[in-house]
């Protein structure tokens, strides 16, 4: 098992939990409402719908490494173009928008968290941008071998992420922060959304040039 690309699928699985976004945001609104417990009980059931949006992902990625080189540069490029839209999106954000994603009370936070975490309708491409992003460097060594493994990588960067969040969710210190300046973290994660977004179109352009000359 290459330990890069297990890293890769590590930062790829904390990078997709930490990164300011919907179920972030949502789940500080939960902290600074109803305490840390209810933030946890969220993201503990949030994080189940995101192994199964990353499962997927890594089937999808895998399945054009396997297929072919140019099948993983197409997919690369495409998942590269997203990731800067989004993080675009992130980088001009008003703050009318944010305000307007602030979370309801919630009675069953955990149950709340799986459906919120499994219909997402951002989860998928985001997880196959952001795995794409971190994989492409390795893309000729992954098969559906390594598949379990992958998964794994992405479930503990994810969990890691997490225990991060649920310490300082609900932290009044933090909260008022974090509510004073939420704008400019949505900003910054654009710009690191923009950075794996170049990241991935260096790696795949390349392949995608060689192919049409051959």
């Amino acid at each position: 098992m290459d330990i890069y690309a297990l890293g890769a699928a590590v930062i790829a699985g904390f990078v997709y939990g930490i990164t300011p976004g919907p179920g972030v945001l949502a789940v500080f609104g939960i902290g600074a409402d109803q305490g840390r417990r209810s933030a946890a009980a969220f993201l503990t059931g949030h994080l189940a719908g995101d192994v199964v949006w990353s499962t997927l992902a890594l089937v999808s990625i895998v399945g054009a490494t396997v297929i072919g080189s140019t099948v993983f540069d197409i997919l690369g490029l495409i998942s590269g173009a997203y990731l800067f839209w989004l993080g675009w999106r992130a980088v001009t954000v008003k703050r009318r928008s944010q305000e307007d994603m602030s979370a309801a009370r919630i009675r069953r936070p955990m149950l709340h968290g799986l459906t919120f975490g499994l219909t997402n309708p951002k989860s998928y491409p985001v997880a196959v941008a952001t795995l794409t992003a971190l994989l492409s460097a390795k893309a000729g060594l992954l098969t559906f071998a390594m598949l379990p493994a992958l998964v794994a990588a992405t479930f503990v960067g994810g969990l890691f992420a997490y225990v991060i969040l649920i310490g300082i969710v609900g932290m009044s210190a933090i909260r008022r922060l974090y509510r004073r300046h939420e704008l400019w973290v949505t900003r910054l994660s654009g710009i690191m959304f923009i950075g794996f977004a170049v990241h991935a179109i260096m790696h795949a352009a390349p392949g995608l040039m060689n192919a049409r000359k051959a």
